[in-house]
């Protein structure tokens, strides 16, 4: 049993959802807390045997952090009841097969929050460990209020849910299993189940058609590369949303040879494809109306015999040409031909996502994802949406004079500058280039939030996160109500 503690002025105090709990411990629950070292302070989990007094044996309180002084709107916040809700589910993951969640939840919105932080919470990746134990099979979400329509927000939270963990699994998936060709495979295998269309363009039809960032990124490896076109089509929409997301499924930098240790967690550079294929899922099955178009560029980057060399000079879909600098600025290479290929579904919006500089991590950290965009309000709405989902984003310019050190002496365009400084932005001026006037874009950089090297925290694991999904359903929401 999971429930709340908020940090007060004289120690921890039971929170709404923790009342009857209390009242089985003979109202003790705060003096057991306080003995046992607890404050409330946010995330802080203590467990307590519950003694006989309840059907579970294990009570978990989790922190809320201290209330305000004076009383707010919303506290505790939509973010600390997922936060908390992911901390005491993961605290029991592979432990408990039933949990049953007791946390505020007295409207709507915080009955998804909650019910969305357990399962994120309870995600465990058992593939490649030998006895591993999954997550908690059976999550019980309890809320205070009969009138809160928890089946509706259960529900919703169980879309974004399953969308997130599609992603955690193929980011955590090892380059040997998922290649371009077997990425290709599970984009199939999901649009069939989520009734999904689906379009695979594979080496020939790659080079057929003048794909020549794919195929250029791609000619090193023995794993030839493809293109996936997904599509959610809602009979009467008028509006469409185009999604693309950087699809590496392993970067060694190619001729430009990443160092070892930058490599360890280049699994991981296929973040952004894996993102707009989860999206799609939580769409199909949330049903906005909107249509949304998700391309994913998939390649893996590798030095072989046959691999592009610095100073070739592509083109790119649509016939712009771009002098390769370095190779291991390949990301935006397949990034632009499927920018270039998404225009011809006539988009009201195009949001492109990637795990494309290592300046994102320098100018953000390893959580903020950076949002650049071609319209400031446009860039705004996006990350307002990220927020209103449950993710960190924040707005970062396009500066012009930073557009000149792409100039190239023999092609319309170089991948890189000479100047180190402003990467990350550098990255957006680049895949700009590929945008027509008119079209409203936005470049979402997760490089950082995408894989988490760290321990793990609240409902994020260590590894993949499944960074960026919750955003582009938020933006394909938005889209569909006229917001954007």
């Amino acid at each position: 049993m999971i429930v709340g503690v908020i940090k007060g002025q004289a120690g921890p105090v039971p929170a709404p959802g923790a009342e009857d709990v209390d009242t089985a411990l003979g109202g003790t629950l705060a003096a057991t807390l306080t003995a046992l070292g607890a404050t409330g302070a946010a995330n802080e989990v203590t467990r307590i045997a519950s003694g006989g007094a309840l059907p579970a044996p294990l009570i978990v309180a989790v922190g809320l952090g201290q209330a305000p002084a004076e009383p707010t709107p919303q506290f505790p916040s939509l973010h600390a009841l997922r936060e908390a809700a992911g901390e005491g589910v993961r605290a029991v993951a592979g432990k408990a097969a039933r949990v049953a969640v007791s946390l505020p939840a007295r409207d709507a919105p915080e009955a998804e929050a909650v019910a969305l932080g357990a399962l994120l919470g309870g995600y465990v990746f058992t593939r490649y460990r030998a006895g591993a134990k999954p997550g908690p099979a059976d999550i019980v979400l309890i809320t205070g209020d009969p009138g809160v329509d928890a089946e509706q927000a259960a529900q919703r939270a169980r879309a974004l849910a399953g969308a997130v963990s599609l992603v955690r699994d193929l980011v955590n998936t090892s380059p040997a299993d998922l290649y371009p060709e077997t990425f290709a495979a599970e984009a199939e295998r999901v649009a069939r189940a989520s009734g999904l269309d689906i379009e695979v363009l594979d080496e020939k039809a790659l080079a057929g058609g003048g794909y020549g960032g794919i195929t250029g990124v791609g000619q090193g490896s023995v794993h030839p590369p493809r293109l996936v076109r997904v599509s959610y089509a809602r009979p009467g929409a008028t509006r469409t949303v185009v999604l693309v997301g950087k699809g590496i499924t392993f970067d060694s930098g190619g001729l430009s040879l990443k160092p070892a240790k930058s490599m360890e967690a280049m699994k991981s550079d296929m973040g952004g494809a894996a993102a707009v294929l989860g999206a799609l899922q939580a769409v199909a099955a949330l049903q906005p109306d909107v249509n949304v178009v998700g391309y994913m560029p998939l390649a893996e980057n590798m030095p072989g015999g046959h691999a592009q060399r610095p100073s070739d000079v592509i083109k790119i879909f649509g016939g712009k040409t771009v002098e390769v600098l370095n190779t291991d600025a390949e990301g935006r290479l397949v990034l632009a031909d499927a920018l270039a290929r998404g225009l011809e579904d006539r988009p009201d919006l195009v949001v492109d996502v990637a795990t494309l500089t290592g300046a994102q991590l320098v100018a953000l950290g390893p959580r903020i994802s950076g949002v650049m965009a071609n319209d400031p309000q446009f860039c705004d709405g996006v990350v307002d949406a990220a927020r209103r989902a449950g993710e960190a984003a924040w707005p970062m310019p396009l500066p012009d004079e930073l557009r000149k050190g792409l100039d190239s002496t023999v092609a319309d365009l170089a991948n890189i500058t000479p100047d180190r400084n402003g990467g990350m932005l550098v990255g957006g001026i680049f895949l700009r280039e590929f945008i027509p006037d008119g079209v409203r874009w936005a470049h979402v950089d997760i490089a950082g939030p995408a894989f988490n090297e760290a321990d793990a925290y609240g409902y994020t694991p260590k590894g993949g996160t499944g960074a960026a999904v919750r955003m582009l359903v938020q933006v394909a929401l938005d889209a569909a109500e006229g917001k954007l």
